[in-house]
């Protein structure tokens, strides 16, 4: 068995991949493979990845026959694995020189199902350090005492499945694989069900991951159907957290992390085309409906007042389209 798959999922990322490929070959080792995805590129992509197929050391090519988007990619790769440790790395992103051999040593070293690494946000020529809020650095814990508190940040809220290193045993308990066909926030029904399922994690710290933000061929500066699978993703982390045996106690951060990122996508509604706008509106009214009303108005009751006042009125909304219909 390979010591290290590295999952890499491409789609219309000419511009970047050289960057991403010449960091996977600078993290290059004789145990490590890199699964290079191509969810059917059309902009020549898929012809720089041939190439690295043939020059790159330890890379696999694998294709889709049509764009299925990152979740379904990911889990491509992750079907081709072979490693008894697995990371992932975005196609528009890049890694420090030797990254993948320090997070690997790391994991091994604290012998935990996974560690969550720091990351480098690039936004054209700045770079800001992102931490993990995983509380100290190198001390192994239980991943569920990061889930909470409700009001803060944690753990389920630094989602990126780039950030961080997985044993495979993980994978064979299928905690790894992520929802097929989401085209976004596919990583957080995933990051809720690895921190209820996993044993044992850590946080390292090692900012070595480069996230570019702004791309303009990213999902989140695209305003269009896609971007409303959020819906469909925090409806499942709801779902599988109220199966949990702990749901009581974890559910109000569920609904509360739910409640912040439709106030967020409803604040900055007009980088939507106007027919999504609609949609997003009468799909979170929709949403806010099938909370349990208990946890929602407590989630309500926790946050500032203008967030509060534009998700009471989206529920209003909600309630007299409801009343109206029936």
């Amino acid at each position: 068995m390979l010591k290290l798959s590295v999952v890499v999922p491409f789609y219309n990322v000419r511009t970047y991949a050289p960057d991403a490929l010449r960091s996977l070959e600078l993290n290059a080792r004789d145990d490590t493979e890199f699964l290079l995805v191509d969810d059917c590129s059309t902009d020549g992509t898929g012809a720089l990845l041939e190439r690295a197929a043939r020059d790159l050391p330890g890379a696999v090519l694998l294709r889709h026959e049509r764009n299925g988007g990152l979740a379904t990619a990911r889990n491509t790769g992750l079907d081709a694995a072979r490693g008894e440790y697995l990371a992932f790395m975005d196609g528009d992103d890049w890694l420090a020189p030797g990254h993948l051999a320090r997070t690997l040593a790391a994991i091994q070293a604290l012998s935990c199902d996974f560690v969550r690494t720091d990351h480098v946000q690039v936004t054209g020529r700045e770079r800001i350090v992102q931490r993990a809020p995983c509380g100290p650095h190198d001390v192994v814990a239980d991943p569920r005492t990061a889930i909470l508190p409700a009001g803060r940040t944690t753990s389920v809220d630094y989602p990126y499945a780039w950030a961080g290193m997985y044993h495979r045993r993980l994978l064979d308990r299928g905690l790894l694989r992520f929802t097929d066909g989401l085209r976004t926030a596919e990583d957080r029904p995933w990051i809720w069900r690895l921190h209820r399922g996993a044993r044992s994690f850590a946080a390292v710290g090692l900012p070595g991951v480069f996230y570019r933000r702004g791309v303009s061929t990213s999902l989140t500066q695209i305003g269009d159907e896609r971007q409303l699978d959020f819906i469909r993703a925090f409806d499942q982390v709801l779902s599988d957290t109220a199966e949990d045996q702990e749901a009581g106690v974890l559910l109000p951060k569920a609904v509360r992390t739910y409640c912040a990122i439709i106030a967020h996508h409803i604040g900055s509604i007009e980088r939507f085309e106007p027919a999504v706008a609609r949609k997003l509106r009468s799909m979170s009214a929709e949403a806010l409906g099938r909370m349990p009303r208990e946890l929602l108005d407590g989630a309500l009751n926790s946050m500032d007042a203008e967030r509060a006042s534009l998700l009471r009125r989206l529920r209003r909304r909600g309630a007299a389209l409801s009343g109206a219909s029936s």
